[in-house]
């Protein structure tokens, strides 16, 4: 069974340790040299309601993914999974 990028961006995060639920798959780190997937990039959680702004990216080293399933992807994360503030890109016009 082959998955696209784009099929993972649907699929629920869910942390085994703690069974946190993390969210949805936004984007993926991705080596050009080697053409593997680095990392899985998942959004942090929104404070009231996305309003405030948003907590920092979950960055989850693909080394930790535990299993693709149909709808959601496991994570064996054994302590706090890196964060990262999400850089704004340039549009150019």
């Amino acid at each position: 069974m082959s998955n696209l990028f784009s099929d993972l961006r649907y699929k629920e995060v869910i942390d085994l340790h703690s069974g946190q639920r993390l969210g949805y798959v936004y984007d993926a780190e991705i080596d050009p040299v080697e053409g593997r997937i680095l990392s899985l990039i998942v959004p942090g959680q929104g404070r009231v309601g996305g309003l405030l702004g948003r907590d920092d990216d979950y960055v989850l080293p693909w080394n930790q993914i535990s299993r693709l399933g149909d709808d959601i992807i496991l994570v064996n994360l054994e302590r706090e999974p890196a964060r990262r503030r999400r850089e704004k890109r340039q549009t150019f016009y």
